[in-house]
């Protein structure tokens, strides 16, 4: 059975958020869906609104990336993280709002998907400093498929137009 290297990006802003990231991902290898080969450090990062401004109104994130292995299609294992956050008690009760646990493929392969629902690698990602950090203390050389950049250079990009 064929596996594919993937980078899910994890963030949580309720409870005992390290230890949803944790739980969420013990959930993962437990049920089958991928093995964890490598993690980041957590990251504390202030909330954003779908604008990328920052949300005020929430509590302060952890967010983490993890490297995983996984014999599961885009779509299937986009499933299983929808259902660790759901039996995790996530609600959505709006976008970009508080949640226990966020689950989110970055990066799969090399592969370029972009499907209702599903869109990889990661439609934001090279915008966002709290998945870029964490990407690249990991993996500074993951390559994004459509930038043809890598983890190192688009936080370095961001850095650089970073308000001061």
């Amino acid at each position: 059975m064929a596996t594919e290297r993937v980078y899910i990006g994890l963030g949580s802003n309720l409870g005992e958020k390290s230890a949803n990231i944790e739980a969420a991902l013990a959930r993962l290898e437990a049920g089958g869906a991928a093995r964890v080969l490598k993690r980041s450090s957590g990251y504390v990062t202030r909330a954003v609104d779908a604008d990328g401004r920052i949300d005020g109104t929430q509590p302060d994130f952890v967010n983490a990336v993890v490297e995983v292995e996984t014999a599961l299609p885009p779509e299937e294992l986009l499933g299983a993280l929808k259902e660790i956050e759901a039996a995790m008690g996530r609600e959505v009760t709006r976008r970009c709002g508080p949640r226990a646990v966020d689950m989110d493929i970055l990066l799969y392969g090399d592969e370029v998907v972009e499907r209702e629902g599903l869109t990889i690698p990661h439609a934001r990602m090279h915008e966002r400093g709290f998945v870029l950090r964490p990407l690249a203390e990991i993996a500074p050389d993951a390559m994004h498929p459509k930038l043809k950049l890598t983890a190192g250079e688009m936080l370095a990009r961001l850095d650089e137009n970073a308000d001061s």
